[in-house]
Formats: C-alpha cells, structure tokens, sequence
C-alpha cells in the first residue's frame, strides 16, 4: 500500500523525494517522512503524521542537504498513523534508516529476541523490527550492510519492498523486494528507486524492475549490483518506459477522478488498438491464439479477483458463458485459497488486477499454479508482478490510474474480457459468423458511445445536488447489470462515504425492500435488454413503496421514464456490453455527490490505489 521513493546522485536530493512522495500519494496518506544522509555524514530523519503537503511543511526550515536520500508515504497496517509510526524508522544506534512497504508477519518473535539483545523500540510498527534487525546483523557479524541486509531477510516471513541508508556512508542505498512492488531508474550518474514509475519518469525512461528476493546494492557513480538474500548475483534488462509526463498531472480537471473518466473513450479505443480491426472482421489476441488449444479444452473458467477488478470479473461470467459457452466461476482472491479449492489441470485461471501487484491475487496464482492450471493475467500496469507471474495475458494499456476509486481500469478490463470472449467464441465456432460481425462492430463504436454519455455530465452535476446528504443508497440490476449495481455502489461508498449497496433486483423482495421508504433513493439499471420487462416490475415494486427511483435506461425509452423520477440516458448497445457504458453515468454520480459533500475525492479516507499486503 506505502509508497516508497530513493535517490542516489548529483542532484540535490530532497526536491526529487518531496516531489515522489506526492506523485506516490494515491498509495497512502495517513503519514510521511524522509531521511537524508547530509554532507557532513549526519543521518537526519524528518517524519510527520498527516499529508506529504504536512512533511513538506516541516521540513521547511530543517537541514535537508545531500544527494542522496530515502522517502516514504504510508498507509497504516501495523500501528495507527502517527509521528512515532511514520516511516523512515531509525535503528537503535541511529545509524540506519529503512522504509518498507509490505507486512512482516514473523515481525512479533523477532521483536521478543530483539529485546533479549537490549533493543528497545520507539513505534508499534513491524518495519522497525527489521531495522533493528538489520543493525544487529551488523554488528554481531561485524559485517557490511548487504551482507546485513541478507541475513536480516533470511529470517523473515512475510513480504516487503525496503530501501535502506547509512550514516557515514553517503554513497549507498540498499533495495530489496519480495511480494512488493519495487523499480529503479536509471539514469546519467543518477538511480531512482520507487515503488511504481510516477516519481522515476520525469528523469528517466530507463528502468529496472526488481524481483522476489532481489537485492540492489545502488553505489554513487556506479552501475547497480544485483544479489538475491541467497547472496546469488544477478543481472537484469533495463526496460524503456512507455509513460509521459502529462499523465501524471491533472490536465486542467479538477481531480484526478474526473480527468480519469473523460479519459475513457481514448483508453478504450488505446485497449482495442492493434487488437480489434473490424474491416477484416478480427479480434487479435496473442495471448489467447497462442494458446487456443488450452482455451478449447478448457473444463472451465475461474476468475480471480478483488474490488472492482472482481465486479469486472461478473460481467466476464456472463460474456464467456454466453459467447464461449464454458462454465465460469468468479472468486474473490482473497478467500479463494483459504476454502482448499478444487483445481483441475485443465482449468484457465483469469487473474484481473488494475496494478498487478494485489497481494491476494498473486498468493492465488501461486496456488494454481501448484496445481497445474493456466493462469492468464489481465492487468494495467507493464512489467508488474501479475504478468511475470502468469503463463500468458493481456495489458488494459490506460496508462496511470491516480484517482484511488477505479474508473477507467474498469472499462478497460470490461473491454478486454469482451475482446476475449469474442475471439475465443470465433475460435470455438460458438458465435455464428454474422453474430461474431455484429458485435465485432457494436463492440468498435463503444468509445463513441462513451463520448455522448460523457456530453450528459452536467445534468447528472444537477440531479447529484438532490441527493448529497442521503444517508443510504440501494442500486439494482439484472443479468449483466447486476455488477454494475455492485460497481455503482462501490463507488458511491468509497469516495462519499455514503452506505450503498448493489442488489440483483429480483432479490429486492427477499429481505431489502423492507428499507424502501421516502427517503431512500434506488438507482435501477433499466436498460432495454432482456430483463427489461423484469426490471420494470422490479421497479414498481418500489414506487408502489415511495421508494424514490434513478433509472439509468435507454436513449428513447418512454415506459421507465413514466415511472421512475430521475431518468439518465444512454446510448443502446448489445445487451453483453451494456455494463461498459452504464457504469459511466454511475462514476459521474458518485464523483459529484462526493465533490459536493467536500470530501478528498482523490484520496478517499482509509483506502490506497494498490493493496499490496494481505
């Protein structure tokens, strides 16, 4: 979750680290701070609870010299947020300071043995357990700080990315990862460590990613040393970024969130480039053609997932049912290897995650792939752990996602699982030739159909001020949309903080019709598909209780706008992907009703972009 930042070179380096931090905010928030090793080899820490803008604040007239330095943004998991908590956390000898992103879940019996040797500690945070740790090993050993570095992460269980420094050693940062994001940029007479590209890419386009149980050992005017904790050395390819600057930054808009979902018809048309060519009437995908025979002979499909990546997941279910007609069970990640799962051989595991790097996720890819099965990943971000991780796969190619609340990740992985779902039914002969056409075609003029949904912004601005101060939200739907009930209500609970909640319709008269009331507004997803006439009774049900109804339907629908009080239209498309553009109106609702109510929309209270600890 914790955003991590480094910087080893000929430039000053606090400026670069400050600036990191608040392009690593979207991980964490609750607490900040920064350790620079001076020119007069003094190793000053400054650490705040609060925002990077609170750090920045403080360290205003502290002594923040030197070309070198560590940083971190936090988002709490051991220890609530606080000055003592915040990372870098010092050792004992106030020789050392680390920054970590991970959990150490061993970290309570290495405490204990800690504090047999005389060690006390200033936080309640696991991650200074291994600083302590880290100084100990050098000093028992009377060794050098790899090799301290080494043995301290042979004795831990758990996951981590770290970068470390030390007094009177103004030339050397220590990173090590495993389960946990960590990159290096290089550069001229330079080295970036970070935990995603955002801090590295206004310097540098030249990177490294690290892997599990790597160690990078980043000495001033020097190439990198790779070892592993085993003390093997390495070597690594240094990939080219494909990531601009102006991604990065608002655009004009007034939050990330709002530049995000207008990004949304250019996104979707970036995922279909070079993968959907309707004039020769063909879905490309390497990653299913190169493996054609395993999807052919495929028992069935599971889909693992967590958060909206999971609501993409739903929708998936019904499209590879439909089109491919193989069975499709959809997991949450995180329960899925704690039931002891059955797992066949010739099972296909789809794996979809925005960040590729969902700690649940890739335990559960690790446990598919014990068993033999073909995992496929669908994921955003180029050379994360997912795609390292899985037999084959496909990027959603969006670009960064800032805003913590997930917009345009979803339509994307909404698109890709359509592509798939389309080339594997033409491959299967599942979808007659004239469908595989029809829906080839709908599927292309999805992103236009984007833009004029997007042109309705205003009006849903309107129809949000209405419902500001609710206190409790119901979103329904059928068939495909009953996920988009689910995304809905995800949205509107993560970045107002209202209560919400995402029902099948159908199940409405099954126990949560008896919230209906004046003062609860229903958003029903009515489009004309085949529910419609299901929903339309669905919502009867609730007017007849003065239930007060947000109907997003149809353009030229006449039926539900007799009925519900708020009508949002929208362009009519193929039933299987009706969820790409009825999710829009959604976003933009949840966006206005959490601007409104002046909350952080951005940075939403207790969440972080990544989850990368369990």
């Amino acid at each position: 979750m914790c955003g991590i930042v480094g910087y080893i070179g000929y430039r000053e380096a606090y400026p670069i680290l400050i600036k990191g931090l608040y392009r690593l905010e979207y991980r964490g928030y609750d607490s900040a701070g920064i350790a620079l090793p001076n020119r007069q080899n003094e190793l000053n820490v400054y650490k705040v609870k609060g925002r990077v803008s609170d750090l920045d604040e403080f360290c205003k007239n502290k002594d923040v010299s030197g070309t070198i330095g560590i940083a971190h943004t936090r988002w709490a998991t051991h220890g609530e947020p606080s000055n003592n908590n915040a990372h870098p956390h010092y050792s004992q000898s106030e020789t050392l300071a680390l920054i970590h992103n991970g959990i150490i879940e061993n970290y309570a019996t290495l405490k204990e043995q800690l504090i047999r040797n005389g060690y006390t500690f200033q936080s309640s945070t696991d991650t200074e357990v291994l600083v302590q740790l880290i100084e100990y090993m050098k000093i028992l050993n009377k060794t050098d700080l790899c090799t301290a570095v080494q043995m301290a992460l042979n004795q831990v269980v758990g996951a981590y990315a770290i970068a470390v420094v030390e007094e009177n050693n103004p030339d050397l940062i220590i990173a090590a990862r495993k389960s946990s994001p960590l990159v290096l940029g290089i550069g001229e007479k330079e080295t970036f460590v970070a935990s995603d590209a955002s801090p590295i890419i206004e310097y540098t386009n030249r990177v490294i990613y690290l892997e599990d149980e790597d160690i990078a050992v980043i000495k001033r005017n020097a190439p990198v040393k790779f070892v592993t904790i085993g003390n093997v050395e390495k070597t690594h390819e240094i990939i080219k970024l494909e990531m601009s600057l102006s991604q990065l930054e608002k655009g004009g808009y007034p939050h990330f969130m709002l530049k995000e979902i207008f990004e949304q018809p250019r996104t979707l048309r970036d995922c279909m480039r070079g993968r959907v060519n309707v004039d020769c009437n063909n879905v490309i995908l390497s990653g299913i053609l190169d493996n054609r025979e395993r999807f052919f002979n495929a028992r069935r499909i599971l889909i693992l997932a967590c958060g909206t990546s999971w609501h993409a997941g739903l929708v998936g279910e019904y499209l590879f049912e439909e089109l491919c007609r193989i069975p499709v069970e959809v997991e949450y990640s995180s329960e899925f290897r704690y039931r002891h799962p059955v797992i066949f051989p010739d099972d296909i595991v789809i794996t979809i995650s925005q960040s590729g790097e969902t700690a649940d996720t890739l335990a559960a890819i690790d446990l598919v792939r014990k068993a033999g099965a073909f995992v496929y990943g669908l994921c955003n971000v180029v050379g994360s752990s997912i795609p390292r991780n899985t037999d084959s796969g496909s990027y959603t190619h969006v670009g960064p996602e800032i805003g913590v609340a997930s917009t345009k990740a979803f339509t994307a992985q909404l698109m890709v699982l359509s592509m798939m779902a389309l080339c594997i039914g033409r491959e299967k002969k599942t979808i007659p030739e004239p469908r595989f056409i029809e829906l080839l075609q709908e599927l292309n003029s999805i992103p236009d159909k984007v833009e004029q949904i997007l042109k309705t912004n205003d009006k849903i601005k309107e129809l949000s001020n209405i419902f500001t101060y609710a206190h409790n939200f119901i979103y329904l739907g059928r068939g495909y949309s009953y996920p988009v009930a689910l995304e809905g209500a995800l949205k509107l609970k993560e970045i107002s903080y209202i209560h919400a909640e995402g029902y099948p319709a159908a199940e409405m008269k099954h126990g949560p019709i008896a919230l209906i009331d004046n003062e609860m507004p229903v958003v029903a997803i009515a489009t004309n598909n085949g529910t419609y006439e299901k929903v339309i009774s669905n919502i009867q049900e609730i007017k007849a209780r003065n239930g007060r109804v947000i109907a997003v339907v149809s353009q030229d629908d006449t039926t539900v706008k007799n009925i519900a009080d708020y009508v949002i239209e929208i362009p009519s498309t193929e039933e299987c992907f009706d969820p790409i553009l009825a999710i829009i109106p959604l976003q933009l609702l949840s966006y206005h009703i959490a601007v409104n109510k002046k909350r952080n929309v951005d940075m939403p209270r207790n969440l972080a972009k990544s989850v990368t600890v369990e």
